[in-house]
């Protein structure tokens, strides 16, 4: 699902307070981090290619335990460009779901840092300045 995401934090050339985000939602019997992380892995490694290291770092967000941000690689710098988790239990009971029958995964990932990393854009705030000349490559 598809959105725009406003948060309170300083803009820089990597941050902005608002954005486009994606977010994913799985839920089915024996759901596994294992599954998470396979997940995430191939969406990456297809969007930017084989050669990339991603690592997953423990976390906190509200609805998902464990949670992990997925930080990955590349040209020798690391960047934050996921969150994760599996769906905490409390979420799968508010839905009506028996959390020892089900389980899931949650993930949410910008769609402007990608695409910033992927093709060269400086600076996230570029997408924001109304230049339809950057813009209208996308």
């Amino acid at each position: 699902m598809p959105g725009k995401v406003f948060r309170n934090e300083a803009t820089d050339a990597t941050h902005e307070a608002q954005f486009f985000q994606v977010e994913g939602l799985f839920v089915d019997k024996n759901v596994s981090l294992a599954q998470l992380k396979g997940t995430l892995e191939f969406f990456f490694k297809k969007f930017f290619g084989p050669d990339i290291e991603i690592q997953f770092r423990p976390s906190f967000f509200a609805f998902t335990e464990p949670s992990a941000e997925v930080w990955m690689k590349l040209k020798g710098k690391w960047m934050e460009m996921a969150g994760s988790g599996l769906v905490h239990p409390n979420v799968l009971e508010s839905v009506g779901l028996d959390p020892k029958e089900y389980s899931g995964f949650a993930f949410g990932c910008s769609i402007d840092r990608p695409v910033m990393v992927k093709y060269g854009v400086p600076d996230i705030r570029m997408f924001y300045g109304g230049d339809l000349r950057l813009v209208n490559q996308f």
